[in-house]
């Protein structure tokens, strides 16, 4: 007479077997394997929901913003030579634009550090001081980019040698590149 309960164990066995085949006694890490190749099945459906949950940030090449500035009025066109420096925090200064001909717009970096950027406009022998009065604002995209600032213009007061007027178009100072920021009117006769 045979005993149902050893009969019974190879058909469930059978009924139960991983893809590797048979699993032998004293083997049950095999039962395992067999299981852990049928959730190589779901592998790529996670890797492709894992990959598309992940976001890369475009860090910007150049940390550093810059104010779009446009010649508007009778001159669009400076034809004389511009020259345009500032002063920085280690009392050096530093030429940003250095006799540029033919200007009819240009862009120039804005301090992050302080709260006024003084710059000198040169045209000819005609000397102008334009203070910028901003708030830096700080700027987080991603740990990978680092802290950056961004800028909005509260003020700007300059002296009327060869400049007759400056503008604000646009207060906030980011990335964008395509804002022009101020419109700069010099003057038609510059002696």
């Amino acid at each position: 007479m045979r005993n149902n309960n050893h009969s019974s164990v190879p058909t469930f066995r059978r009924a139960f077997l991983s893809p590797l085949g048979r699993v032998r006694e004293g083997l049950p890490f095999l039962s395992l394997l067999g299981r852990a190749r049928e959730g190589l099945l779901f592998l790529p459906l996670f890797l492709l929901l894992f990959l598309a949950s992940c976001s890369s940030v475009d860090c910007p090449l150049n940390n550093t913003v810059y104010a779009n500035y446009k010649l508007m009025g009778r001159v669009t066109t400076l034809t004389d030579p511009l020259t345009i420096w500032t002063n920085r925090n280690d009392g050096n200064d530093t030429i940003l634009i250095n006799q540029q001909v033919n200007t009819d717009s240009f862009t120039l970096p804005v301090s992050y550090a302080r709260d006024r950027d003084t710059l000198f406009f040169r045209t000819n022998t005609t000397l102008d001081t334009v203070t910028i009065d901003k708030t830096n604002i700080p700027h987080f995209e991603s740990v990978d980019c680092g802290m950056n600032y961004f800028h909005e213009v509260k003020g700007i007061h300059y002296t009327r040698n060869a400049i007759d007027s400056i503008t604000i178009q646009n207060r906030d100072i980011t990335y964008d590149t395509s804002k022009k920021h101020f419109y700069v009117y010099f003057k038609e006769y510059r002696y």
